[in-house]
């Protein structure tokens, strides 16, 4: 289905909605999208100068005065105009900007809803924006991606999104590609004839640049996924070796129950801490041991399944521990167990062991892993903990300047079908097979990478992508 083909509820009925924060502020903003929304703000503003009304004014401009429910004050605020094609939406917008109590913000969006406008959907703004040609879906998935952004890369990587970068690479495969199938489908209408309007020898270079530019924006996911979501990083270890207040002193709060019951942690909690710019997703698991009941052997189970996902293993371990050599076979068949995951073996309580040197010593002898001595509950160590685990993850976070990533599952697994195409269209022209299926296949690859900005898109598409704005956007 074509984007144009799609529609609203009510195509171009007014909405409102509240576009700040709920709570209490210093201002906040109601913001009015849609077809006459210029001449409901004339009904309830008043210019605390002049008679002009909004409906006549121009675009992006303010205008101070006050907002009245019939005779009564509502509020005194500042409404910025906007006028179509040239506002977010497309549409006639206004912005009140208002007091920002909650009280205060309830009266002004219930007075837009009195006089005509009804609550906005989840993310119908930018939705509108799109359905309106305003920007592409891509550039909508990246304007939410910026709200939600927890790191520095995330942010710097969705506003290279949201400018249109990763669009415009994507609209030059599509322009290639749309040359390509032209041709091809060009000689379907002089079959009869056996015209042959491209050398397949040419066809095939064209197939093979385009199948390298796909891979390379494949490739690019993993990095994307990390910037966008942080490094997976599993706290591993035996029960009360320390793992929860590893994870409350990174964190610098008290997130984890933090006991001196063995099997205190039956889940796994998941937080996330920035270092130097690098995001980490960490992850606090049960106690490796053999489980007495069935809940700690699912919160086990469940800790194993998320060592599976990591990039990076923190193990931690008791240098108190009268099982040093259980430890070290423990670290030996996990990191054998998991080796496309970086892993950290960490020394833990180092304030209680005598001999915490030749302990250390001993485990790096004896797993061949590195070790960093810490104290979780004292905080020693947790600084140098920090940067060796920057370091250990600087390979996997480098970002090139200028690079254009690939931060979506739904992006990075349509352009897998549009190379799968491409590899399929290689393939039959290689066997000399019918230009009909050879076609095929390039149509299939178009319609995969134009998914992706939306060009090609269906109904349930969009609400799965807008249902995650949240009002007001």
């Amino acid at each position: 289905m074509s984007s144009s083909d799609l529609h609203l509820p009510v195509p171009g009925h007014p909405i409102a909605a509240i576009a700040t924060p709920v709570g209490v502020g210093a201002l906040a903003i109601v913001r009015i999208s849609g077809a006459g929304v210029l001449d409901i703000a004339d009904r309830v503003f008043r210019k605390a100068h002049g008679s002009e009304k909004l409906a006549e004014a121009a675009g992006y401009t303010a205008h101070f005065g006050r907002l009245y429910d019939g005779e009564e004050m509502v509020d005194e605020v500042i409404a910025l105009v906007f006028r179509a094609p040239r506002s977010f939406t497309a549409e006639e917008m206004v912005e009140f900007t208002c007091h920002g109590g909650p009280v205060v913000v309830g009266h002004v969006l219930r007075l837009m809803l009195d006089n005509g406008c009804r609550l906005a959907e989840p993310g119908e703004f930018t939705r509108r924006a799109f359905l309106n040609g305003r920007i592409d879906l891509l550039q909508a998935e990246a304007i939410g991606e910026m709200i939600h952004a927890r790191s520095e890369s995330a942010y710097r990587t969705a506003v290279s999104q949201m400018k249109g970068d990763l669009s415009k690479k994507l609209g030059g495969l599509r322009e290639q590609l749309i040359r390509s199938r032209a041709l091809i489908e060009l000689e379907l209408d002089f079959s009869e004839e056996d015209v042959e309007f491209q050398s397949r020898a040419e066809l095939t270079a064209q197939i093979e640049a385009l199948q390298r530019e796909v891979t390379a924006l494949i490739d690019s996911y993993q990095h994307g996924r990390l910037v966008s979501e942080g490094i997976s990083t599993v706290i591993a270890g035996r029960p009360n070796a320390g793992k929860s207040t590893l994870l409350n002193t990174l964190l610098g709060q008290e997130r984890a129950i933090v006991s001196h019951m063995p099997g205190t942690t039956r889940d796994y909690i998941e937080e996330c801490f920035i270092h130097d710019k690098t995001m980490f997703r960490l992850t606090d698991t049960a106690g490796l041991r053999e489980a007495g009941e069935e809940i700690e052997h699912e919160g086990i189970r469940r800790s194993r399944m998320k060592m599976a996902e990591a990039d990076l293993i923190l193990y931690l371990l008791d240098l108190g521990t009268e099982r040093l050599d259980d430890e070290i076979t423990e670290i030996r068949e996990l990191k054998a167990a998991h080796p496309e995951a970086k892993f950290l073996t960490i020394a833990n309580k180092l304030d209680r062991a005598d001999n915490a040197e030749a302990l250390i010593h001993a485990v790096v002898a004896g797993t061949a892993t590195e070790v960093i001595g810490i104290s979780a509950l004292k905080g020693d160590g947790i600084d140098a903990l920090k940067r060796h685990m920057g370091a250990l993850v600087k390979n996997l976070n480098k970002l090139h300047e200028a690079s254009v990533l690939v931060t979506s599952l739904r992006h990075y697994e349509a352009l897998r079908n549009a190379a799968d195409a491409l590899q399929n269209a290689f393939e039959l022209i290689a066997r000399e097979s019918e230009t009909e299926l050879i076609a095929f296949e390039l149509r299939s690859a178009l319609d995969y990478v134009g998914e992706i900005t939306g060009k090609v898109v269906n109904e349930e598409v969009l609400n799965t992508i807008f249902d995650r704005f949240c009002i007001g956007k």
